[in-house]
């Protein structure tokens, strides 16, 4: 079962992630991030790559793309807010970039 990060995990798990451009999301417990590619079958073929392991833990994103702009925000819906979900799979999206 996928708990809601406490105060004791939340800093070592969320601050690398701001240091790589993540941030909160005003209002809710949530994490966004804004990547950026050098054209749309960029930006599509990484999504196509992060929807996989999306799918394969369970965590889908909210997400939005623009030509070669993602928008992606991160929170766990079954505990209305960030998870160690959350921070795995940002940290997997970093990674596929």
């Amino acid at each position: 079962m996928t708990e809601r990060l406490s105060e004791e995990t939340r800093k070592p798990l969320l601050e690398p992630l701001f240091q790589n451009g993540w941030a909160m999301v005003e209002g809710r417990d949530a994490i966004t991030k804004t990547f950026e590619f050098e054209n749309f079958v960029d930006a599509f073929g990484w999504m196509t790559r992060a929807a996989i392991w999306a799918e394969k833990w369970n965590h889908h994103p909210e997400w939005r793309n623009v030509y070669k702009t993602v928008e992606v925000v991160l929170s766990t819906h079954d505990v209305d807010g960030l998870s160690a979900l959350d921070a795995k799979l940002a940290r997997k999206m970093d990674a596929l970039v």
